[in-house]
């Protein structure tokens, strides 16, 4: 009977071992991971925080689902890989010995070697213990500072103000997540944080974490030379692959750990999957690392499938992505990069209200629609979709732009005011 290993338990772990167990009834199943007992969804950990829901809520499946479908639970911490052997070294000091391995690591969040990025206090948002040590230390915090924009930073500082606690954000961009967004898009987001009472600090740079004689964060320095008196700082300059265990191992890494279309490893029977793999050759305008959750629960599918034999390629459709900035929801599809690439251009409208905006992306060649961007504005998914994968032009695109609303009855509708703004803007060769 094949011992098939698991490290880690998020979602390309989890469904790796629910497909597994699927497609073959007869194999044993381990799933190691030193964060939780039972796998929990991560993007739900700011709304324990703000006390909508309670962390057993984060949990999808009941707690025996995992005996009753005979998926053995370690809590454990892997610290070595001994791939000649098929072992693993635990840190309790336990050898675990394998068929196949499945690394499902995640991500670690960045450090960049910051004075005083170890002292009580800093801490970044990503697993349950993050959210622990937020809790913690909130308790006694006045300010707090955020080091880093992006989704991470935002949801730090809705948090944290939920609890009246103020907040300071330092981004080195001229605007809000201005390496992804584009300048408009970017702009409202900006305007929007600040709209909120949070001390958005564009083009600042963190240079130093101060603490009191305690090892307790007590102020910041700016690269600019301002000084900031906080209690707390969330550094939230982006995720790595969690992959330091592997040194020795003989598993081929760089970013993350290097894996094929079908998610093998460079050793037999070593697969990898989730926000630690990393593609040797990325798929298309993809990263090869891709850390965001419907990749890994895709990846976890096609894993499951190679691990019990049946050879399938991870071939991910069109980008997509989704989050919130405080009340602003955001959707996008397909490709919309924070400056045209050539032979491209786009179609932008924004509300009055500063709070909604939409963006068409085409190619200036044929019209055929290239992306979308969504800003409180909720779309149909398999609409945005299709009309990106079949190409459809981008005039096309306008006139039925009804067919992708998803707003819930009785919202306002802006499609008559849309097509108004983009009458005669579209510039086709």
């Amino acid at each position: 009977m094949d011992h098939i290993v698991i490290i880690g338990n998020g979602i390309a772990g989890a469904t790796a071992a629910r497909h597994i167990r699927k497609l073959d009834n007869a194999c044993r199943i381990t799933m190691i991971s030193e964060e939780t007992d039972y796998f929990f969804s991560r993007t739900a950990l700011m709304y324990v925080f703000m006390g909508h829901m309670q962390f057993e809520h984060t949990q999808p499946y009941e707690n025996d689902f995992w005996s009753r479908n005979r998926l053995e639970l370690l809590r454990d911490r892997v610290m070595a890989v001994d791939t000649d052997r098929k072992e693993l070294r635990l840190q309790t000091g336990e050898v675990i010995r394998y068929h196949k391995l499945l690394l499902a690591t995640g991500s670690l969040p960045n450090k960049f070697g910051w004075p005083g990025q170890d002292h009580q206090g800093v801490q970044g948002l990503y697993s349950k213990q993050d959210l622990e040590l937020l809790e913690e230390y909130s308790a006694t915090t006045e300010r707090a500072v955020i080091v880093g924009g992006g989704l991470i930073g935002i949801e730090l500082a809705e948090m944290l103000h939920s609890r009246n606690i103020p907040v300071t954000m330092l981004v080195r961009e001229k605007n809000f997540w201005n390496s992804v967004l584009p300048d408009e898009e970017s702009a409202m987001i900006s305007r929007h944080i600040k709209e909120h009472h949070i001390d958005l600090r564009l083009e600042s740079e963190l240079e130093e974490i101060l603490a009191d004689s305690n090892g307790r964060v007590k102020a910041i320095k700016t690269k600019k030379g301002e000084e900031i008196e906080c209690q707390l700082v969330g550094l939230t300059v982006g995720v790595h692959p969690n992959i330091s265990f592997l040194e020795g191992s003989g598993i081929e890494t760089n970013k993350g750990v290097l894996v094929n279309r079908r998610l093998e490893t460079n050793v037999p029977d070593v697969y990898a999957a989730g926000d630690c793999a990393e593609q040797r050759q990325a798929i298309g305008e993809r990263k090869a690392v891709e850390q965001v959750w419907y990749t890994g629960r895709m990846m976890g599918e096609v894993v499951a499938q190679n691990i019990c034999g049946k050879r399938v390629e991870y071939a991910p459709d069109n980008w997509f992505n989704s989050a919130k900035f405080f009340d602003i929801e955001y959707q996008t599809y397909g490709w919309v990069w924070s400056k045209p690439k050539e032979n491209e251009a786009s179609l932008y409208w924004e509300h009055q209200d500063g709070k909604k905006a939409l963006r068409l992306v085409y190619n200036t060649t044929n019209g055929a629609l290239l992306g979308v961007n969504a800003f409180g504005i909720r779309l149909r998914h398999e609409v945005c979709d299709s009309w990106i994968r079949q190409k459809v032009h981008i005039n096309e695109v306008v006139k039925a732009l009804e067919t992708a609303n998803f707003d819930p009855e009785f919202y306002r509708r802006h499609e008559k005011a849309i097509r108004k703004h983009f009458k005669g803007r579209t510039a086709i060769a």
